[in-house]
């Protein structure tokens, strides 16, 4: 028999998650082209500059093509194929939320409009047994508070990709989006570190 309190419990905790959402949506929606552009380049410099993990020939890096208000990733991603590191991105499987599938970057003439309109790489496709070779992994979010907690879009593909990667998780956001407290279920994947287009690398927890 279910639990009507634990029941309760958890739709308190998506009704808060729903809320903070709505809410940090319209910020990103708020800023203009100035703001997001100078903190794209912001996030591509911190990676020469201050990495707390190595970035190497033999490294690879998990990452993902920014959309919309995201923080820009496009020039993240070419510096860390400057560097000589392998960068792989995610492919959103048809069906329904399971994990990620993935695909090595080779610059955004290999790149193609994917499902969800998602940038994705047009090259071999890997299963999501390709996180088990990373070193690191960039991940999208719309905040991360200071124990970790990442919120997503909330549909769960990567907590479900992400929940037996050895990988360093780094979760990249707009300086206004590390809080300090986030609404957490049992089964969202923690993170490591935030990336912020002003402080560089955090770490958390």
């Amino acid at each position: 028999m279910a639990d009507p309190m634990n029941e309760s419990s958890e739709d308190s905790v998506a009704g808060e998650k729903a809320a903070l959402r709505h809410r940090l949506i319209a910020a990103r929606a708020a800023m203009d082209a100035t703001e997001r552009a100078t903190a794209a380049e912001d996030l591509a410099g911190w990676m020469s500059v201050d990495v707390p993990f190595r970035l190497e020939a033999d490294v690879t890096v998990c990452c993902y093509a920014s959309v919309g208000t995201e923080p820009g990733t496009a020039q993240m991603l070419d510096a860390l194929v400057d560097r000589g590191v392998t960068v792989l991105l995610p492919i959103t499987p048809d069906g329904p939320p399971t994990a990620l599938e993935w695909a090595r970057y080779t610059g955004r003439h290999g790149l193609r409009t994917g499902r969800f309109s998602l940038s994705e790489p047009t090259g071999r496709r890997l299963s999501n047994a390709a996180l088990d070779t990373a070193d690191v992994a960039l991940i999208p979010a719309l905040a991360v508070d200071r124990r970790g907690v990442r919120l997503g879009r909330g549909a769960g593909y990567y907590d479900r990709s992400l929940v037996a990667t050895g990988a360093e998780l780094v979760a990249v956001v707009y300086d206004d989006e590390v809080l300090d407290d986030i609404p957490a279920d049992e089964y969202d994947i923690a993170v490591s570190w935030a990336l912020t287009p002003g402080d560089g690398f955090t770490r958390l927890g």
